[in-house]
């Protein structure tokens, strides 16, 4: 499912790339959906829940990264601050009140940053297939002979099915950045309600790090949702469906908070 560029609003900042985002206005609370890594506002759980949302009369935002689709900054120049800082960008800029945050993969990791740095913003977080600290670990699981090639050639392919080369080009300063970053060492400060969703047949993100995540935060109401058949993206039809009805039920439990 494409949609029309023609519908692409902009967010200008003065010392950033300006960002490509779709808004829907609607009632509190707000929903933004996390694309994952190379990934754009265009997939089908980015639109499966605009319509969602759209039917429900609540405000929805998905947007793409600095230096992904069509936002504007060079996908090779982008760290995880980067990133973090353009969903910082989003919240702050775009919304007001409460916002669940929906990450996809590494949209799931950031969402843990801006819970954390938006703890009044944030409402509620749903994770699917969330990969935090995943590009560090993967990394450091690799022979050391294979680090110091990267590191030399400053430039590390990441193995993936996703995308016709079979890989994702990723910079070393990247992979040095992210550990900056990383969350699962130590407690996590969120306490808002969190959902996480995890197909156990994903072979890009081990569900094991969902559960990770559940006993790292400090909120009691997390919810882990293991679906034994799943791939990494979940976008089957019966994916998509657990994902809305997940949503459908928190909006349900902060209307009554």
């Amino acid at each position: 499912v494409c949609r029309l560029k023609s519908s692409v609003s902009f967010l200008t900042r003065p010392d950033r790339p300006n960002l490509a985002y779709h808004k829907l206005k609607g009632r509190n609370p707000g929903v933004i959906f996390l694309p994952g890594l190379n990934s754009n506002m265009n997939g089908l759980k980015a639109t499966a829940l605009e319509d969602f949302c759209n039917s429900l009369g609540h405000a929805f935002i998905r947007f793409d990264y600095t230096g992904c689709g069509s936002s504007d900054g060079k996908f090779e120049e982008c760290t995880i601050g980067t990133w973090r800082k353009d969903v910082l960008s989003i919240l702050d800029e775009l919304t007001d009140g409460p916002q669940i945050l929906v990450g996809s993969s590494l949209g799931g990791w950031l969402m843990l940053h801006a819970a954390i740095a938006r703890p009044d913003k944030v409402a509620a977080l749903v994770g699917v297939a969330v990969a935090a600290d995943h590009l560090v670990t993967t990394f450091k699981h690799l022979p050391l002979e294979a680090q110091k090639e990267i590191e030399e050639k400053g430039e590390w392919k990441f193995p993936t099915k996703y995308d016709e080369k079979g890989y994702y080009s990723l910079t070393y300063d990247l992979i040095r950045e992210a550990e900056n970053h990383c969350v699962l060492n130590s407690p996590i400060p969120i306490t808002c309600p969190i959902r996480l969703i995890h197909g156990m047949k994903d072979d890009v993100v081990p569900w094991q790090i969902s559960m990770q995540v559940a006993d790292r935060v400090l909120s009691k109401d997390v919810d882990v949702i293991l679906r034994k058949t799943g791939q990494h993206r979940m976008s089957e039809k019966e994916d998509t469906k657990l994902l809305v009805n997940t949503i459908d039920d928190l909006i349900d439990k902060l209307a009554t908070l």
